[in-house]
């Protein structure tokens, strides 16, 4: 029984060591960039002030009310190229647009429900500032 109990905790030891060293602050595939983000139904922002020569890109679920959304972007690319795709709740593709073009937008008409939100980094720098709202 000993040599068994010795054997399982000795186990658990190694497993406990294996979780820890996987729990550092910097794991493997660091995200490289922190946005700030608000996703509320009909109100999507999106915010990063320190985006440094990043490539990546990350979809976030978004509730949309309506058939369409204003977008309204104020970004500063000053390396490389960022980009916004959203898509509707059908999986129609309803905006593309590089974030260097500020200004408003509005989606093309789509299917109510939860829309897809994609940024997309290339090598970019600079920050990123847009926001979608349901279009009335």
């Amino acid at each position: 029984m000993r040599k068994t109990c010795s054997h399982s905790l000795m186990a658990a030891a190694v497993i406990a060591v294996a979780l820890l060293a996987g729990c550092g602050s910097d794991p493997p595939t660091s995200p490289g960039i922190q946005p700030q983000i608000v996703n509320n139904p009909d109100n999507f922002a999106y915010q990063t002030s320190s985006v440094s020569n990043y490539s990546g890109n990350a979809t976030y679920s978004w509730q949309n009310s309506g058939a369409a959304a204003n977008v309204n972007q104020a970004t500063t690319v000053s390396g490389g190229s960022m980009s916004v795709v959203v898509t509707d709740a059908a999986g129609t593709q309803v905006y593309s647009r590089s974030l260097a073009e500020n200004g408003t937008f509005v989606t093309a008409t789509g299917v109510a429900g939860t829309w897809q939100i994609r940024v997309v980094y290339s090598g970019a720098s600079g920050t990123v500032n847009f926001r979608l709202e349901k279009k009335t």
